[in-house]
């Protein structure tokens, strides 16, 4: 097939999750002189924070430079985990065994508190806990994968479950990984949906959204700060930064410490129902142990393949990043070799040196970013908890407060050492260590 005939008809550039949720046209009305509490970022973080403080009886505002939800909030696979990278030793010798645990606790009640969330604020967005199918891409790998899992510390047991590479086709239907484990209580959204139920919930506590009003300078005052964007200024006693991946110059000590990295994703027309039950005969979200990782799922109604990955080190056009996804996805799945991109698309997620969240108060302002990737539940939880302490409640404190947010010399936001780090670690993946 040629390159131009990957492409549907009706291909499109924007997530195939717009499709059900479009972006929200919110009313630009004109921006109020004084409020209790800005936070800049429509995001998950942002609104999940504003959602504490409009319901806590502040007046809350939220800036967007763009269209509210614009980044990746609605641009993620709608894959939830619990979100904490490193594990329990490495955080033991970073910080020490009672903050390890306390780290690797809140990303468990993360990952059951959102589902709780969605569930009392009757949020549709095809919440599901359908489990994570982890694969291994090497027998190596596999090994680690299940040591890992024997040796889970008492009381952070996953209950995951070992998945030979004989028994791997009742899980997924290729050949191409060694094996894996199956986390039966990671689970699956609709990032557009989910975050469209979330708006409405802000704007109904009261809170003002305002769109397209980037936030240029913050000026500290002497009992808060000004917000200046080109819609005019606003003066705020609580300021809370939401910016992850979007992070810029207004707060270059967070742009610092954040490692903005782009995020592919694509999804394929229709596939016959036959054929995908073949391939996917369940439901499961699927990651593999890979450093370059490849990430995918199937759409809620089984309809197509959602399929993620990091393919390019800076490249935006999802015209030239999506052929590349949709050959790996054939490398896995020849069966679909004659099926075409419906829609083909982009975001930023932001890293961190530690691979880990941060959340905390910088200078008076309060911030949460960093999710290194797996921010759906992380994100809306750390947000959560930021509106608890804007509001000074005791529930708002969490296990990753205090923990240095380190950054490196020569940094300042960007990620210039970027190409030559994923080309070392697609060397490692293609190793058999």
């Amino acid at each position: 097939m040629s390159e131009a005939g990957i492409f549907a008809e009706d291909f499109k550039t924007t997530p195939y999750w717009w499709e059900r949720s479009p972006r929200p046209e919110l009313e630009q009305s004109p921006l109020p002189q004084n409020v209790d509490v800005a936070v800049i970022g429509s995001g998950y973080t942002g609104l999940h924070a504003a959602l504490q403080t409009a319901r806590g009886g502040r007046s809350t505002l939220v800036f967007d430079a763009e269209d509210a939800g614009f980044g990746c909030s609605t641009r993620n696979g709608g894959q939830i985990s619990t979100s904490v990278k490193p594990d329990l030793a490495l955080l033991t010798r970073r910080h020490g065994a009672d903050q390890a645990r306390a780290i690797l606790d809140d990303g468990r009640e993360a990952l059951r508190w959102i589902g709780e969330f969605v569930d009392q604020e009757g949020i549709a967005c095809d919440f599901d806990v359908v489990g994570r199918f982890h694969a291994a891409h090497n027998e190596p790998a596999f090994k680690r994968l299940v040591s890992a899992l024997r040796n889970e510390p008492k009381g952070l047991e996953s209950g995951g479950q070992v998945v030979t590479r004989s028994e791997q086709r009742a899980e997924l239907g290729t050949d191409v990984y060694h094996g894996g484990v199956v986390y039966p209580r990671h689970a699956s959204l609709d990032p557009g949906r989910y975050h469209q139920g979330l708006l409405e919930r802000v704007l109904a506590a009261g809170a003002t959204i305002a769109p397209h009003s980037p936030v240029t300078r913050i000026e500290r005052l002497g009992k808060g700060f000004r917000l200046h964007t080109p819609r005019g200024s606003v003066t705020a006693r609580d300021v809370v930064i939401a910016t992850n991946g979007y992070t810029g110059a207004v707060t270059p000590w967070q742009r610092r410490r954040v490692i903005p990295i782009g995020s592919y994703i694509i999804a394929t027309e229709a596939i016959e129902p036959d054929v995908m039950d073949r391939l996917f005969p369940t439901n499961r979200i699927v990651s593999d142990t890979r450093q370059v990782v490849y990430y995918y799922r199937v759409s809620p109604d089984r309809r197509r393949v959602i399929f993620g990955g990091r393919v390019s080190q800076g490249e935006t056009d999802p015209r030239i990043s999506g052929p590349l996804l949709r050959d790996e996805l054939v490398r896995m799945f020849p069966e679909l070799s004659a099926v075409r991109i419906s829609h083909s698309w982009m975001g930023l997620v932001a890293y961190t040196f530690d691979t880990m969240a941060h959340t905390g108060l910088h200078d008076g302002m309060y911030y949460a970013m960093g999710y290194c990737g797996s921010g759906v539940s992380m994100a809306s939880y750390l947000g959560m908890r930021t509106g608890q302490k804007v509001l000074g409640l005791k529930e708002g404190k969490t296990g990753f407060d205090g923990t240095p947010f380190q950054t490196r010399p020569l940094y300042f936001g960007n990620p210039w050492f970027l190409a030559a780090s994923v080309s070392y670690y697609r060397w490692r993946d293609s190793r058999n260590v």
